[in-house]
This record gives structure tokens, C-alpha cells and sequence, in this order.
């Protein structure tokens, strides 16, 4: 059967290309190796860790926070069976969306591991060893990426597990070791924090959360510290062994020296993740790669008419909205349209409480680049809405250029941060400055009014501080 386009892969940039591309009139198809659609997205990452977030924070804040809103209620009991049925719950109606979403696009789905044989050829090879070969004029790779391994130790998903593991152990460990204080890392440390574990991470670099602006790591590292986390910052983890009382890490500092040992209940290697490229074929069609990601120009096209690729198998941040971006562009593309994707303004966030959500650039990134800014800043402590939720930590930073007053990045960390980076994209997506969101009338009592403030203090006139 022969199809305008078969996109391999059907997480968030996958499943919103074939749409898109399907709604813009194009015979579509798409090859899935998991048995739901939804890629680790929706199965084993972003949804099931928020569902995770959001039942533990209540749980937390059921147990530490009622009492000072004056609800007096006895110390919660954790169920954590029914917790992860909800988790279940959730990933269910998520994927089954997804596929109700294909077959209404009219959007063949094909289950099975997909093989690039040529240019317009993938081969479908089903669980029970069955194969198919779907002719098409155009193919995208949308495979998305896998978790790194760390050389020394080993992952079996019992005592040592990736993100997928800590989704699902059986019992909250006495102490979890996380390896890596990236956003993974962080996220899934806060949910068996706030479930009664005590949480160690170890970082190889000198801070937390790599690539995000340098003074709110450093502030968000104080607010984890203050939940009980403990950091290891600079140390390398070289080695681990596993036995009947759980796991022995040998650690080292990262500049060398005096090996220390560590003992956990479990270990959560959380260093990253690789494009996951396994069996595409790729080498034979002699598709072009590099450090493990796919090549591509401008148009999202490999060096192999006919082949193209997006998501975290590409170049950028391994991101689902990035991919979903990516797909829609993609697909318009194909369409003879004008797809498009703006690098610049994609908002990052770390789903924690309180959250930390960012957008454009980093302090350290302007600096580096030699571009002038002026900062602004605001404080939650001055926040009317902030004070009457109990929600005081964090901030919002606003980078304007010096000579323009256009916005370069905004930063924030807040409850709800991951809700109110939104205005900042579209204000500089539009190309706005700091006097535009300045004057922009913000509702009273909000906790967005910080990121007025915080735009208004660009040129020292914020009024509440």
C-alpha cells in the first residue's frame, strides 16, 4: 500500500505530524514498536511522573501545610497502590487518545519495529516476527530518544533503575540515591521525597540543573535543600554493587581523588538520554549521523531525498513541545507550506514544588555572547496572592537587550511557574520588550502580577519592592 508519508514513531512529534499532516490532505500511516501510541511521553515519562508530582505534593502538603491554612486533619496514610492506579489511569486515557486522534485523521497505524530498507520503503516487523513493507513517498523519523547509561552501573529496574523503574517501584526505599541533578533527576526526587524517602543526588558538574540560568539553579538548590534534599555536587560515580540490603555506590570526586563509598535502597540513574536509533536501518540508507543524532538542514531533511527526521533524534532540546513543533512544521512542509519553528522561544520546565520554568536566554549565555541586557526582578515574598497561598518562594527575572528593551529570556520560579512562562513566549515571539509587558494590565490578586513587576523593575520602577 502506497502512502504520502509514514512517520516512524508515534510519541509527541510523531503522532502531531501525522495529524497535521493528514488534516492537510496527505495518505498517512504510522509504525509504532510499542504496543500504545504516546512514545515515553505519555507511557513512561512527562505524563505519568506529573500524575506521580501532582498526588505526592497533595500528599505532602496534606501532611506539612493544612495546619497553617487552619484545616486540621489527622497525618495522611499513603496508599501508594491507589496512587499508582491513578498514574495508570491517567496513561491509559492519554494513549488511548492518541489513538483515537489517528484513526479520526484517518491515519493507518502499523505495530512493529520500523526498518528503513530504502528511500520510501519501511519494513514493519511485528512481535510475532511477521513482516510488511509499506511503500511511501516521504518518511520521517520521529523515534525519539532512550535513557544514557552510566558505565559501571549496570541498570536492572529493581535496585537500579532509569526514570522507568522509578516510576515504578513497589514501596517507598528508605534512601534514594539519584545520579544526575538534572530535571528527570529532580522531578522524580521530589515525589519519593515527598513520600517519605530521604534523597541523596550526586551531579559530576558544580551545579544543578545544567543549561539553566546559573542564580536560579543556585536558589532552587537552597529551596530543595530546605525539603530535605542533599547534594553532592562535583563527584563522579564510578562503580556500583548490589546486594541483599540494596546498593553500594563508589564515588569520586570528578577532579580525582579519594573514593568514598555510598549506600542506598535504590539508585536512580538519571545522567540524560540518547536518541534512540536502534534498528532504523539507518546505515544501510546511509543516513547521515552525528555523536548518535540524525543529521538534518533548515527543512528537517537528512541527506537521503525523501528522509527526514525531528524530535529528540535531531539537534535541540529533548523536549516534547519542541517535537511537537517540530512535527507540525514538518508536516506543513510536505504540504508545501511554510513550517516553522522559532529555537529561541521554546519554555523549559522542571515540574518540582516550587517549579523553575524558563524561556529564551540565560545570564550566562548573553554574557558569553557579548549582548548588553538589563535585568529585572521581582520576589514572590511581595505578592499579594503569593502570601495568601503560602507560595512565597521563588522569583521571576526578567533579561531585556540594553539597547532595545527587547525581551531575551525570562525566568522564574514559583508555583505555577510552568503556567506563567506562557506570556513571556508570546511576548517574544512577537519581538515585545520589557515596556510592553510593562504596561500589559495584569489581574489582582495573581501570581502573574510578578512577572509585571518583575518586567517593570527592567527600568527600576517596580512598585511593590
Amino acid at each position: 500500500m502506497a502512502y504520502d508519508l509514514v512517520v516512524i514513531g508515534t510519541g509527541p512529534g510523531g503522532y502531531v505530524c501525522a495529524i497535521r499532516a493528514a488534516q492537510l490532505g496527505l495518505k498517512v500511516a504510522v509504525v509504532e514498536k510499542r504496543k500504545t501510541h504516546g512514545g515515553t511521553c505519555l507511557n513512561v515519562g512527562c505524563i505519568p511522573s506529573k500524575a506521580l508530582l501532582h498526588a505526592s505534593e497533595l500528599f505532602d502538603e496534606a501532611g506539612h501545610g493544612f495546619a497553617a491554612l487552619g484545616i486540621d486533619v489527622p497525618a495522611p496514610k499513603l496508599n501508594l497502590p491507589a496512587m499508582m492506579k491513578h498514574k495508570q489511569e491517567t496513561i491509559d486515557a492519554n494513549v488511548g487518545g492518541v489513538g483515537f486522534l489517528l484513526k479520526k485523521n484517518k491515519v493507518e497505524a502499523h505495530f512493529g519495529l520500523g526498518t528503513i530498507l530504502a528511500p520510501g520503503q519501511v519494513q514493519v516487523t511485528a512481535d510475532d516476527g511477521t513482516k510488511a513493507v509499506l511503500e511511501t513517498k516521504n518518511i520521517v523519523i520521529a523515534t525519539g530518544s532512550e535513557v544514557a547509561q552510566l558505565p559501571g552501573v549496570a541498570i536492572d529496574e529493581k535496585t537500579i533503575v532509569s526514570s522507568t523503574g522509578a516510576l515504578e517501584l513497589g514501596k517507598v526505599p528508605g534512601k534514594l540515591v539519584v545520579i544526575g541533578a538534572g530535571v528527570i533527576g529532580l522531578e522524580l526526587g521530589s515525589v519519593w521525597r515527598r513520600l517519605g524517602a530521604k534523597v541523596e543526588v550526586i551531579e559530576y558538574l558544580d551545579r544543578i540543573l545544567p543549561g539553566m540560568d546559573g542564580e536560579v539553579a543556585k536558589q532552587f538548590q537552597r529551596m530543595l535543600e530546605k525539603q530535605g534534599f542533599a547534594f553532592q555536587l562535583g563527584k563522579k560515580v564510578t562503580g556500583a554493587k548490589t546486594g541483599k540490603s540494596g546498593v553500594s555506590l563508589t564515588v569520586e570526586p570528578a577532579a580525582g581523588g579519594a573514593a568514598e563509598t555510598i549506600e542506598a535502597d535504590i539508585v536512580l540513574v538519571a545522567i540524560g538520554r540518547r536518541p534512540n536509533t536502534d534498528g532504523l536501518g539507518l546505515e544501510g540508507v546511509g543516513v547521515a549521523t552525528e555523536r548518535g543524532r540524525v543529521n538534518i538542514d533548515t527543512h528537517f531533511a537528512t541527506n537521503v531525498p525523501g528522509i527526514y527526521a525531528i524530535g529528540d533524534v535531531v539537534r535541540g532540546p529533548m523536549l516534547a513541545h519542541k517535537a511537537e513543533d517540530e512535527g507540525v512544521a514538518m508536516a506543513e512542509i510536505l504540504a508545501g507550506k511554510a513550517g516553522h519553528v522559532n529555537y529561541d522561544v521554546i519554555p523549559g520546565v522542571v515540574y518540582t514544588f516550587p517549579e523553575v520554568a524558563s524561556v529564551g536566554k540565560t545570564e550566562e549565555e548573553l554574557k558569553a555572547a557579548g549582548v548588553a541586557y538589563n535585568i529585572g526582578k521581582f520576589p514572590f515574598t511581595a505578592n499579594g496572592r503569593a502570601r495568601a497561598n503560602r507560595t512565597t518562594d521563588g522569583f521571576v527575572k526578567v533579561l531585556a537587550d540594553k539597547a532595545t528593551d527587547r525581551v531575551l529570556g525570562v525566568h522564574i520560579i514559583a508555583a505555577g511557574a510552568g503556567e506563567m512562562i506562557h506570556e513571556a513566549a508570546v511576548l517574544m515571539e512577537f519581538g515585545g520588550s520589557a515596556e510592553d509587558l510593562a504596561r500589559t494590565c495584569h489581574a489582582h490578586p495573581t501570581m502573574s502580577e510578578a512577572v509585571k513587576e518583575a518586567a517593570m523593575a527592567v527600568e527600576k520602577r517596580a512598585i511593590h519592592t
